[in-house]
């Protein structure tokens, strides 16, 4: 398909996207380096501390997917980059003061993702609302190239920070970059909100949500394969860090080149994905992701009988090219098959089963890590890919030809 112009205003938004989520990678790159480096933290703490800074998702996504519903989006953006810039802002001054301890890492990550979790029910609907139907994939790849170029440079920028000056300055730059999206935002419109129509009760418009995922026989396995993939992708990355540093011998920088490679795999899955839909059915482009999870955490897994920062990084490749064809067109998917007037809930369904699971698998990283040790992580997390595999390869997906939902004959197997 030809590339068509977005909307001026659209790209306020792109930008505004870029500057949050470069700023949420940095401090999350930063805050397990503190504490391991500074507070000599093993799998265990870093669990936890994952874990409490995804917590929001699971909370507060779908009681925010509600109010996306029921209010400007653009005001539910502003708010949720207004906390992150407040707790990216209290944890430059604690590390200024040299006063690091975990609970004050968790409860401030806890504040900042609490931020994250309004802007993002409230995104997919802002971006449905600033452009055509026929452009939202073109629109999604605009934001995912954004979050993928954050995804690459954050975690490298991090572990250079941090090895050559110091943590300070990481959460300084991340308080700069969220102030900018908080200024991107103030130029954008507010979209008219949706219709709320008669007062109905919170929990029956959050069923409603659920329900209309729950009922179709193509988003429910894509629901259930995310969830599986982030209980797996935490559960690695709560032994990673450790386990690059302690095992794999590398230096910060090191571990931040790594992690970086993440978004490298973002960025070219971003760039690919209209070509790869171009030239296979829809279905099998989206079932790409979790079948390069697999690869990914294999390659990892091979360290653990040759130690390599190569397969290290192969695996952060291929764990950020794939989910992002997934991403992508999952969106567009939702995007298309969703009534305007439930795009929040139904995200809010999304966010909180996906980033939901991330406190759970961090838990169980954490709990696997600290019994059994980090190279335990990796091996939960492999039996953990190959299922989320298999949920999405043998689902009605396989059949779907196009992003309005619509099914063809099933592939023979």
């Amino acid at each position: 398909m030809p590339s068509q112009k977005l909307p001026r205003s659209f790209s306020n938004l792109a930008w505004s996207n870029l500057a949050a989520q470069s700023a949420e990678q940095l401090s999350l790159a930063a805050a397990p380096l503190v504490a391991v480096l500074a507070l000599n933290a093993g799998p265990g703490e870093v669990g936890v501390l994952a874990a409490i800074q995804t917590l929001p998702f699971l909370l507060l996504s779908l009681p925010l997917g509600v109010v996306a519903d029921r209010m400007p989006r653009r005001w539910i953006m502003l708010f949720g980059e207004t906390l992150r810039f407040v707790s990216l802002l209290a944890l430059m001054l604690m590390m200024v003061a040299s006063s690091p301890n975990i609970a004050a890492l968790s409860v401030l990550g806890f504040i900042g993702a609490v931020g994250t979790v309004g802007f993002s029910v409230a995104a997919p609907g802002m971006v449905a609302s600033m452009v055509r139907r026929e452009d939202l994939a073109q629109a999604n790849s605009r934001v995912e190239l954004a979050r993928s170029a954050a995804y690459a440079a954050g975690p490298a920028i991090a572990g250079a920070i941090v090895s050559w000056v110091g943590t300070s300055a990481v959460f300084g730059l991340a308080t700069a970059l969220s102030a900018t999206a908080i200024a991107l935002l103030l130029r954008l419109s507010n979209p008219p909100a949706a219709p709320i129509g008669k007062k109905r009760n919170v929990l029956h418009e959050v069923a409603e949500g659920a329900a209309f995922v729950m009922g179709s026989a193509l988003l429910r396995p894509i629901l259930a394969t995310g969830v599986i993939f982030n209980v797996s992708w935490f559960v690695l990355q709560a032994g990673y860090v450790p386990y690059a540093i302690h095992r794999l011998q590398l230096s910060p920088g090191a571990v931040g080149t790594t992690l970086s490679c993440y978004g490298v795999g973002m960025l070219a899955g971003a760039f690919c994905t209209s070509r790869i839909v171009r030239r296979i059915p829809l279905g099998r482009a989206i079932q790409l992701g979790p079948v390069a999870g697999v690869f990914a955490i294999a390659s990892l897994a091979a360290t653990l009988l040759l130690p390599s920062e190569w397969l290290a990084a192969i695996c952060f490749f291929l764990m950020g090219a794939g989910p992002m064809v997934w991403t992508i067109t999952t969106t567009t998917l939702r995007q298309n098959m969703t009534p305007d007037g439930m795009l929040g809930r139904v995200s809010a369904v999304f966010l909180t089963a996906n980033t939901g699971a991330r406190p759970l698998g961090a838990l169980l990283g954490g709990l696997v890590g600290a019994t059994w040790g980090e190279s335990a992580c990796i091996v939960v997390a492999l039996a953990g890919f190959l299922i989320q595999a298999a949920v999405i390869l043998f689902s009605e997906v396989a059949s779907l030809r196009e992003s309005d939902g619509r099914l063809g004959q099933r592939p023979a197997p």
